[in-house]
């Protein structure tokens, strides 16, 4: 029930990596123009807003796969004292906890975008119109708030965790 979810948050992690090597080739070049300022070259117009833009997204990608395989920042100097019982409640209500952060992020993302749509704001060097960004990060933020849900019922014994995957983390918040 929940692979499609899990498949999906995987390969936007791939993207937003492929964003990252997209986002380190284009400093690069740029830093180099600047550099080789003399020979008539230059820096790329718009790189740090074009770096802004690809970073929010490449977060947004990667963050629901970060929590599916359990990578998060944990504190456990006290968790892993605790029994198994005591660790299942944490860990349910730091999913539904974050749930409701992520379904409030993307709410405000929402609203976000369509301001920016209303008042027609664009990037500075480029003219590149501001809602497109938020548009791109809504994509991540829906696949976050699906892989808080997945997670979330699985927790409470509803959804499964799909066979074959493997938490590379603690696996705990």
């Amino acid at each position: 029930m929940t692979g499609w979810i899990y498949r999906i948050a995987n390969w936007t992690a791939l993207i937003g990596g492929l964003m990252l090597c997209a986002l380190t080739i284009l400093i690069v070049i740029s830093v180099s123009g600047r550099a080789l300022i003399g020979l008539g070259l230059g820096p790329v117009p718009g790189d740090f807003e074009l770096v802004e833009v690809g970073t929010a997204l490449a977060v947004f990608f990667f963050l629901p796969w970060c929590y599916l395989k359990g990578g998060h920042a944990t504190v456990d100097l006290l968790y892993m004292h605790l029994p198994n019982v005591a660790r299942r409640v944490i860990d349910t209500i730091s999913d539904v906890l974050m749930l409701a952060v992520w379904l409030m992020l993307s709410w405000m993302l929402w609203e976000g975008m369509l301001e920016k749509r209303e008042y027609q704001e664009t990037t500075f060097i480029l003219q590149m119109p501001i809602w497109w960004a938020y548009a791109v990060c809504m994509v991540g933020a829906a696949i976050g708030c699906l892989c808080y849900i997945a997670k979330t019922l699985t927790q409470f014994g509803i959804g499964s965790v799909p066979a074959g995957f493997t938490t590379d983390g603690g696996g705990s918040h």
